[in-house]
Parts: structure tokens; C-alpha cells; sequence
């Protein structure tokens, strides 16, 4: 397993406060939940195991996307080390943590994966926005609780965002969700 990038940002005591804090609405889903759900007489083991899968990696997709927090913008970035954009850092956290091997722009994966509903919205789920006066000039990664990451533009750094300022809710484009190549697509 490659190892994760973790910029000196998170190793401040407090900042992994707020790291862990923020892991905590991406959790996997405990025994209890699982519990709950099969008293359910139409749920089945493999609805169960599938939504585990799912719950485990969008867990891993926020955790590797929340420890590149603080890398700096850089325009056609792919890298950590020398800088991400927002299609780079959406390419990256997939790639490493095995879930897709995505297209380069924002354009181009807004056309990969399934539309879905921002009411159906998931940690993991991508959100696109027109933030260049064209529709999907900018992407980033769902967490949960209204809240995406992503890389801003010129000057910025990654960081987390709530979808409720109106600067993002006046250009969001849509949302989709990306199938990885291991799970089943139906």
C-alpha cells in the first residue's frame, strides 16, 4: 500500500484534532448500524457488504484527500509534492487509494461515474462547480455534512469548504459518483 503524503500542517497536536474530527463523519459503519440493518427483513448480506465497501472507501477517499490539506495551488498540478489543482488533487486521492484511474480535467470526469442527486450526496461523491464562466471548471471531493475539499486557484492551498456559502451554491454544477474498478457496477 502506497504511503499517504502528510503535510507538516497536520503534525501540530491541535490540527490533528481537527483532522480527526473531520474523520469522524467518514467513519466506516459499526456492528451496531450493521445490526440494525438486519433486522430489516429485505435487506441481504451482500446489500450489507456492499454498503461496508462503499462506507470503507469513502473513508479512505476523505482520509488520503483531508492529509493533503495545506498543499499549495499549482495550475496543471498532479503532484503533492510540487503543487495540485483541483482535477489533480481529485486524480490523486483516487489513484491512491485504488477506487479510479481518472481523466485529467474537471471537464473530462464530470463525464465519468453515475449523475446523482445532491440530495443523494455520500463522502466520496464528486461535486463540480463554474467557477471559470464555464460549466465544470472546477471539482472536488464530497465529505459529508455539506462540506467538500478541494484546491481553490492561484495563491490557495487545499482546504475544506461548506457547500453552503452562497459562492459555491450560486455555481454548483452537479454531482456524480465514480464506480471503482472493484466494485460491482450495478
Amino acid at each position: 500500500m502506497a504511503r499517504t503524503h502528510i503535510p507538516s500542517v497536520w503534525r501540530k497536536p491541535m490540527n490533528r484534532l481537527i483532522l480527526a474530527a473531520a474523520l469522524s463523519i467518514t467513519a466506516p459503519m459499526s456492528s451496531h448500524a450493521s445490526d440494525l440493518l438486519l433486522a430489516g427483513s429485505a435487506v441481504t448480506s451482500n446489500a450489507i457488504a456492499k454498503l461496508q465497501d462503499f462506507s470503507t472507501r469513502a473513508s479512505e477517499l476523505a482520509l488520503r484527500a483531508m492529509s493533503l490539506i495545506g498543499i499549495r495551488y499549482k495550475f496543471g498540478g498532479s503532484d503533492p509534492e510540487a503543487g495540485l489543482d483541483c482535477s489533480g488533487l481529485v486524480r490523486y486521492v483516487f489513484k491512491e487509494a485504488g477506487a479510479a484511474n481518472l481523466p485529467r480535467t474537471s471537464e473530462e470526469i464530470s463525464r465519468v461515474g453515475e449523475q446523482i442527486d445532491p440530495s443523494e450526496l455520500k463522502p466520496g461523491d464528486l461535486v463540480f462547480y463554474n467557477t471559470l464562466k464555464r460549466s465544470f471548471s472546477h471539482v472536488g471531493i464530497y465529505l459529508g455534512d455539506n462540506r467538500f475539499i478541494h484546491a481553490p486557484s492561484a495563491g490557495g492551498r487545499i482546504r475544506i469548504e461548506s457547500m453552503d456559502l452562497s459562492y459555491w451554491k450560486a455555481r454548483f454544477n452537479g454531482a456524480r459518483r465514480i464506480v471503482s474498478q472493484n466494485q460491482d457496477q450495478h
